[in-house]
């Protein structure tokens, strides 16, 4: 029987977009279209996706990893924002526990600095009132001992004390592939790879697209009632097919992170700091798997977003930023173990100042019928799809075709996440790492195997003991086999770049596990998809081209 979301299958998917009408075609399969895809399929629509890269290929793969509280907004004095932000927050957790994590966050307050401890004390204590957050993870105000026992590495000058809060970790690609799964499971249909590159047209109406499938050359065309651009940093380029790109248009920004092991940076504690160069810019440190991450810059980005790249400016930013918040570390360029970038879509009104850039997220209807939402945040995904999703209902219902139910993903756990909420995942890991042990794998292995795929490691378990004598003659690791059988059978990997990046995130957190492992991988891709020389080539290429790019800066002009 075909598997829905199986990289093997993806033609046969295509084709079953092609055959049919669709209710809503979602163009761009980042977090935005992910719940758009999904919040269309649970109301009942019949519903497409197509993403031109791979799943969260762009910015949501290229995030800063924090499904962010609304913390900042209080500055803006935007209370409704903080609130809604605050409370989303809460339910992606309990929704997918399995890729999203409390992490206690300091926020150290030194003597001229942006924060003041008074200032800080109430800000922190209003959000926790706006945003609901639950008593256990309410923040507390640290005295300068206490901040230092937190984080000893930290500058110590200047120091008057800390805030001390919670924010969330996520995995922002695997967050953006556990919706599209669970749309999938649902009945909805999503296909990487596949390109818009011309909208189709019913008596003045927008009635499809022509698509390309950029792995396999075919064109087709895609036929919906409702077409939807979600395509991040090319709504634009949507918006020009369609002839509607006016009033309101995107404002790029790159934003740079850097990978440092922990024995260069052996961060024990998540710092939110003050940038040192007067810029009014803050920047993160997180430790996660052994590693430390830094980031993010802020710079105008008019190039093509499909390649964003870390530069030399970007690198010594960070590193000097670094450097002096945590003045023993004494990091050096050649310390950084990988890097990405990533491109932030914001949005500008033509006539205004360009001070005036707006983060939050809009929908614009165009003549056709085009729907395009631009900007927003990860953390709000879930309600910018809702908002969209009503407009579509309302115009189904206006329109005399059906009607729809309003939205339910507030209450549907995601696929993966069926671990007992976000109380009961700890226990439900212990369970499944003694569960792996006994298949054959290390506690370790099976730690970071169901901590991955949640509930979903069960599948993970079947494969291993149904398959995994295979692994050996693969020259492949039983971790590596199973993932990569997972990976391409129930996760649409298309290429080796889709499973050592946005489904296992190695590229960036264990790049020289990517080393080790991708020409028994590319083999055992080649051996699965039936590659050609030429193709494999083309593949392995790709792959070196991001391992490349993952450490060299290009260079200052």
């Amino acid at each position: 029987m075909a598997k829905p979301f199986s990289g093997l299958q993806r033609n046969v998917i295509a084709d079953q977009m092609i055959d049919e009408e669709l209710d809503v075609l979602v163009i761009g399969g980042g977090i935005t279209g992910a719940g758009i895809l999904l919040d269309a399929t649970v109301r009942g629509m019949n519903a497409g996706l197509i993403e031109m890269q791979d799943f969260a290929g762009g910015t949501s793969s290229r995030s800063t990893k924090l499904v962010h509280g609304g913390l900042r907004y209080l500055k803006q004095f935007e209370m409704k924002i903080v609130a809604e932000v605050g409370k989303e927050r809460a339910i992606v957790y309990e929704n997918a526990p399995h890729v999203t994590t409390p992490e206690w966050m300091l926020l150290p307050i030194f003597k001229g600095g942006t924060f003041g401890k008074l200032s800080t004390s109430a800000g922190l204590a209003l959000y926790d009132r706006l945003a609901d957050v639950k008593r256990k993870e309410r923040r507390r105000m640290l005295n300068r001992a206490e901040t230092i026992r937190k984080e000893p590495l930290i500058r110590q000058r200047g120091l008057k004390g800390g805030g001390y809060y919670v924010e969330y970790k996520t995995d922002d690609a695997r967050l953006t592939l556990e919706v599209i799964k669970e749309a999938v499971y649902r009945g909805g249909k999503a296909v990487n790879y596949m390109m818009a590159e011309e909208l189709l047209y019913e008596e003045g109406r927008v009635k499809g697209v022509r698509v390309k499938d950029l792995l396999s050359g075919e064109r087709k065309n895609i036929k919906a009632k409702k077409i939807v651009n979600a395509a991040g940093p090319w709504v634009d380029e949507v918006r020009e097919m369609d002839h509607s790109k006016k009033g309101m248009h995107l404002f790029l920004t790159k934003g740079v992170h850097l990978v440092f092991d922990q024995s260069r940076f052996p961060l024990q504690q998540a710092v939110y700091f003050d940038t040192p160069f007067e810029d009014n810019r803050m920047m993160f440190a997180i430790p996660r798997d052994g590693k430390t991450y830094v980031g993010t810059t802020d710079t105008q980005y008019a190039k093509d977003p499909i390649d964003p790249r870390m530069t030399e400016e970007d690198r010594d930013y960070i590193i000097d930023s670094t450097n002096y918040m945590f003045p023993g570390l004494k990091l050096k360029p050649e310390y950084v173990e990988s890097s990405w970038a990533g491109v932030r879509p914001l949005i500008h009104e033509e006539g205004k100042d360009p001070s005036e850039i707006s983060r939050k997220d809009e929908v614009f209807i165009s003549d056709s019928g085009l729907i395009t939402i631009a900007g927003g945040k990860l953390t709000g995904y879930r309600k910018m799809a809702e908002r969209v999703v009503d407009i579509a209902a309302e115009q189904f219902k206006e329109e005399g075709y059906r009607t729809f139910p309003g939205t339910e993903t507030e209450h549907i756990t995601l696929s993966g996440g069926d671990v007992g909420g976000g109380k009961g995942f700890e226990t439900y890991l212990e369970n499944k790492v003694q569960q792996g042990i006994k298949i054959g794998f290390t506690a370790e292995e099976a730690g970071k195997l169901a901590d991955r795929y949640g509930s979903n490691v069960s599948r993970i378990y079947e494969i291993a003991q149904t398959m995994g004598e295979e692994a050996k003659f693969h020259n492949l690791s039983l971790e590596v086999f199973v993932s990569l059988v997972y990976g391409i059978e129930e996760e649409m990997v298309a290429t080796p770049i889709d499973y050592f990046n946005r489904r296992t995130s190695a590229l960036y957190f264990d790049i020289d596990w990517v080393r080790k492992w991708k020409e028994p991988v590319i083999a055992y891709m080649a051996k699965r998809f039936n590659w050609t020389d030429k193709q494999k080539d083309f593949h392995r290429d790709v792959l070196e081209k991001e391992l490349h790019d993952a450490v060299v800066p290009l260079k200052k002009k």
